[in-house]
């Protein structure tokens, strides 16, 4: 038995390398129709943060349909955590200090997602004309900002911005928060990795998201990011729901 989506999904998905980088160490997952979809920024330089980003995703894309959505979290945090051991034990045997990578991922199960993350790769949501964070960053200028050292402008442009507090691989044991969120008809999901979120602004994205068909915004919001200098990896995956029954709807005693 399992735990199908009571929404029918659209969505789309586009990593690009950028415009400094020469390897993408980025990678996502795109599978409306299981109701799944990611996105990791592997690190650890030399070739072996896009093994590290394949290996989460690789490791997602091979989760069973879920019975319910507390199977499905309990079923994506083990396939994490092994992943997890097989980046510790890839980083021994080549005698580097880490081979890791952020996770974002989001489930869809009965009229619910879920969403585990680790590291500062997002989730946000669109919902009637507003756009809204759903993760909060496992960083050191995340941290800051929570302790009102420095405001949102000033992370954009911190030293430490790219300095991460949790990732897959980074610790022997991996460090994942979780969520779910009750889906309405029309909600739009981002997932999107550093490289668009450091680029693009809020009020950019909430642009895109109000005016561009799921099915084209991936790709709107990626060119924004290469427009802007395209200075990292960059990845988005948008994810759209539709509710088939939110339009039936049955008069009682009409008036005359």
């Amino acid at each position: 038995m399992t735990c199908p989506s009571q929404f029918r999904w659209t969505s789309s998905a586009r990593s690009d390398v950028g415009r400094v980088r020469e390897i993408n160490e980025d990678a996502c997952l795109d599978q409306p129709e299981p109701g799944r979809w990611a996105v990791a920024d592997g690190m650890g330089g030399h070739a072996v943060g896009d093994l590290a980003s394949r290996l989460v995703i690789d490791a997602l894309s091979r989760l069973a349909p879920p019975a319910a959505m507390k199977t499905g979290i309990a079923d994506a945090r083990a396939r994490l955590q092994k992943a997890n051991r097989q980046l510790r034990d890839e980083a021994a045997r080549r005698q580097v200090q880490r081979i890791g990578s952020t996770v974002i991922v989001l489930l869809a199960c009965d009229r619910f997602c879920a969403y585990l993350w680790a590291g500062d790769s997002r989730l946000y949501l669109y919902r009637k004309g507003q756009l809204r964070q759903l993760t909060r960053d496992h960083s050191q200028v995340e941290e800051l900002k929570s302790l009102g050292v420095i405001t949102d402008e000033q992370a954009r442009h911190h030293p430490a911005q790219h300095m991460i507090t949790r990732a897959v691989g980074a610790t022997d044991v991996l460090e994942l928060d979780d969520d779910a969120i009750e889906v309405a008809d029309g909600d739009v999901f981002l997932l999107c990795s550093d490289g668009l979120s450091n680029e693009v602004s809020d009020a950019e994205i909430l642009a895109v998201l109000t005016s561009v068909a799921c099915e084209r915004a991936s790709d709107e919001l990626v060119e924004l990011a290469l427009a802007h200098g395209g200075r990292d990896n960059v990845t988005a995956v948008v994810v759209q729901a539709e509710d088939p029954y939110a339009s039936d709807k049955t008069l009682l005693n009409p008036a005359p």
